[in-house]
């Protein structure tokens, strides 16, 4: 692969698996372009907590669901005053397109291994405005490990992706070189955490600058 290309679309990070308050306002001072909460209650990251008060500016409030049911995702979004909602499970493209149609921005995650079809993702084409490309592991995400990305080549759809999974500062040599005409972002979580839902933030701000390059 050669030289990453980024000229489609604004390239974007989004830091998930947030719940502490001064870790987000910390985080909200380094713009990034989406802030992940994760309302899955079997996750180490479980977002219960209030974050009314905290001036999100231009940073996208995120929520990450797994197949959640219909009404809790619309009260939660609401109480959150969430922009976007990523969907994390089996939901179909039906849930999404009426979540779509209420206009919350639909981040649809796959997780990926070597067995994994991207003919999967077709039917949520004109359901969803992201895709997600994690690697599949034994929680819907979180996991901490990554997916061969050469699998990547492979996927042939005109839909943008964020690209998921296990990302850390040693992957940057290999992200400044990964292309793909699609691929306009990175979600980044685990391998930027002192504990699981604080993040590191000094090496978050040196990762940033470095990807923008």
């Amino acid at each position: 692969m050669g030289k990453t290309i980024r000229m489609k679309n604004k390239f974007r990070i989004k830091v998930c698996g947030m719940r502490d308050r001064n870790n987000i306002r910390e985080l909200l001072a380094l713009n990034p372009d989406y802030i992940g909460f994760i309302f899955y209650s079997k996750s180490k990251r479980f977002m219960d907590r209030s974050i009314d008060g905290i001036d999100f500016q231009n940073t996208k409030k995120t929520g990450v669901f797994v197949d959640e049911s219909l009404s809790k995702v619309r009260d939660t979004a609401k109480r959150y005053q969430l922009d976007v909602l990523q969907l994390h499970g089996n939901e179909t493209p039906q849930y999404c397109l009426e979540l779509k149609e209420e206009g919350y921005e639909i981040i649809k995650a796959f997780a990926v291994d070597e067995e994994f079809d991207f003919k999967q993702s077709f039917p949520y084409l004109k359901v969803t405005d992201l895709f997600l490309f994690d690697a599949k592991g034994k929680q819907p995400g979180g996991n901490g490990i990554t997916f061969n990305w050469k699998k990547l080549e492979e996927y042939q759809y005109p839909q943008p992706f964020l690209l998921s999974g296990g990302i850390s500062m040693n992957h940057l040599e290999e992200l400044k070189i990964f292309s793909h005409p699609e691929y306009v972002g990175i979600d980044i979580n685990s391998g930027f955490e002192r504990s699981p839902g604080l993040k590191n933030i000094p090496e978050i701000k040196s990762f940033i600058k470095e990807i923008k390059i």
